[in-house]
């Protein structure tokens, strides 16, 4: 028996030493790497408590140049937040859905504000919190293997961490369409698309890495040089068009209306076969959440990212007392069925007034930086 508890004492601690982010000062740089591989680096509370302080005390470092984020496990940089942790307690009342978002969103606008250059390499899946810890940041260095997406009004959701910022701000309404439709971006299309500066190939990165940490010193300029060199050395794809260069027109023009309503209706009358596939998307997600989706990029583009940031604390919380976002994440993710009852099941049920309400303030409650 003692033998057995000496054991279980063991594991137990291995089980504590193995971290779910390392934080690790290597020569210049300040290096965060996301260790939860088994859930493709899912982004949790514990992380974000983890992330910000020491992200606040790099800023502040003089013998800290720069910062880099990456993940674990060759699949992903970061798929998302832990949005199943979120419902669940969400449920039940708990508190989890106003401490994450609210702090995850001060951890987002951080690096918004970040004043040293931040380079966050996305190999791999970057979805929803992934692309919250990556997105603001002054270098997005894309590979083969990104796999970009905001796919939250398939889940009752929205598309925030920013989304409201930087989705308006890519070319015509391609953001308005990438956060509408959930559409998956790969490879160099992530930064065709404007998601991403960089691209070099995934081969290529741990290179890349060894240069960024071995720099003596690192300014904007200096990492900029850098990512740009190994950009020209990488030409896989590079022959391969914008996998929606076909359709920017048409993405422009079918989605210039003053309502999602209007939208369903371009696309209805086109008829063509990405129309087609488009409004048979839209068909799919929450009825509220495109109606609050439509509003959040109007509005985004044309605040700063703080205020973006406190219009989508107010959105989330909207959210959790609502009831889509609950049936999403059980057909999503527990049940897996993917035929989510959603309510009200039509837009045309979703009243502009019921929209307008999910942007009112808090009050005390709102978020504040």
């Amino acid at each position: 028996f003692s033998l057995f508890l000496c054991s279980f004492r063991y594991s137990t601690v291995v089980l504590h030493l193995i971290a779910i982010v390392l934080l690790e000062k290597v020569g210049r740089a300040g290096v965060i790497t996301m260790n939860r591989p088994k859930v493709l680096n899912a982004l949790n509370l514990n992380m974000i408590r983890q992330i910000y302080p020491q992200l606040k005390k790099w800023e502040s470092d003089s013998e800290t140049d720069f910062v880099m984020i990456k993940g674990t496990g060759g699949k992903a940089f970061c798929a998302g937040g832990d949005v199943r942790a979120i419902a669940e307690d969400g449920k039940v009342g708990g508190p989890l859905p106003v401490v994450l978002f609210k702090e995850e969103y001060i951890l987002n606008n951080a690096i918004g504000t970040y004043k040293k250059p931040y380079v966050a390499i996305i190999d791999g899946i970057t979805m929803g919190g992934g692309v919250g810890l990556s997105v603001h940041g002054r270098f997005r260095v894309a590979t083969e293997k990104t796999l970009f997406a905001m796919p939250e009004t398939a889940i009752g959701l929205f598309p925030d961490v920013g989304g409201g910022y930087f989705l308006p701000r890519l070319r015509g309404k391609l953001g308005l369409f990438l956060a509408l439709t959930g559409f998956r971006l790969k490879g160099r299309d992530v930064q065709r698309a404007g998601v991403a500066t960089h691209f070099v190939e995934s081969q290529k990165i741990p290179e890349l890495e060894k240069q960024l940490m071995g720099m003596k010193s690192a300014s904007t300029e200096d990492l900029s040089r850098l990512l740009d060199s190994f950009q020209s050395q990488s030409t896989l794809d590079s022959e391969k068009p914008f996998v929606l260069e076909n359709h920017i027109s048409d993405i422009d023009r079918l989605f210039s209306s003053s309502s999602v309503e209007g939208i369903i209706q371009n696309l209805k009358a086109d008829g063509s076969d990405f129309a087609k596939k488009q409004a048979e998307t839209l068909a799919r997600m929450s009825p509220t959440s495109l109606k609050i989706t439509f509003k959040q990029i109007q509005l985004g583009a044309t605040l700063s990212l703080q205020d973006v940031f406190v219009m989508e604390y107010r959105l989330s919380q909207a959210c959790m007392r609502g009831s889509d976002f609950y049936e999403g994440i059980r057909a999503v993710l527990v049940d897996k069925d993917h035929s989510p009852k959603w309510n009200p099941s039509t837009l045309e049920e979703v009243s502009d007034q019921s929209v307008d309400q999910c942007f009112d303030p808090l009050g005390e409650k709102d978020l504040k930086f």
